[in-house]
């Protein structure tokens, strides 16, 4: 497979979650998804202790009922979106981010639709000793895993793979840790849809100046 050739400062800010344009019937092969696992495995991890683990799953049965978990999830959480949107009070969006809204509403409403087409599902997982105290800061814990979940995405984009950060499914994620037959010492971290995608379009994503979200010295 050829590496596209991206500069650094390409690739990351043209990795974009990608929803509507998985190719669901084009298969991925598993080396393929087998060489983007081993460049993640390269992120940081707390103590080097690489807790991490990835579930690869592309067996037809198993990835239905993932989807069917993230199906009912999206439906939910789009459902309250909406609700919340349309109440009193609520805030007025200007005419282009009312269109941006509404195009990852559609996004999201579509993956919800067909996650359980896509070629592979690869959830990323990390080991706990015991279950995490209500109120703990998990931040070191998540740590070690998520950089990981992302390195694995820059890697696939920059073999023309398209994926999405996605953790609706944790709602269910019991559900979901039944299908897959996870011990209880795993937990999961994101569910990332990975497939080859459809045009080459990506470009950097509307953000806020960083002069609004940057801070030095004090808040």
């Amino acid at each position: 497979m050829t590496v596209l050739p991206l500069t650094p400062d390409e690739l990351l800010t043209t990795t974009r979650s990608v929803r509507k344009r998985l190719d669901l019937t084009r298969p991925v092969p598993i080396e393929l998804v087998t060489e983007c696992l081993q460049i993640a495995t390269q992120s940081p991890t707390g103590s080097n202790l690489q807790g991490w683990h990835w579930l690869v799953i592309t067996d037809p049965e198993i990835k239905a009922g993932i989807g069917d978990l993230y199906r009912r999830s999206t439906e939910k959480y789009l459902g309250a979106k909406e609700r919340a949107a349309r109440a009193p009070g609520a805030p007025a969006l200007d005419p282009e981010e009312a269109k941006t809204m509404l195009r990852i509403r559609e996004s999201s409403a579509y993956l919800g639709q067909h996650m359980g087409e896509v070629p592979v599902q690869v959830i990323a997982c990390i080991e706990v000793d015991s279950p995490w105290p209500a109120g703990a800061n998990q931040a070191g814990l998540w740590g070690s895993l998520l950089p990981g979940a992302w390195s694995y995405m820059l890697a696939a984009r920059a073999r023309q793979l398209g994926t999405a950060w996605t953790t609706l499914h944790l709602a269910y994620e019991k559900e979901a840790a039944e299908i897959l037959g996870l011990p209880d010492n795993i937990r999961q971290g994101v569910l990332i849809p990975t497939a080859y995608y459809t045009g080459e379009t990506f470009r950097p994503a509307p953000r806020r100046p960083v002069q609004e979200v940057m801070h030095i010295d004090r808040w």
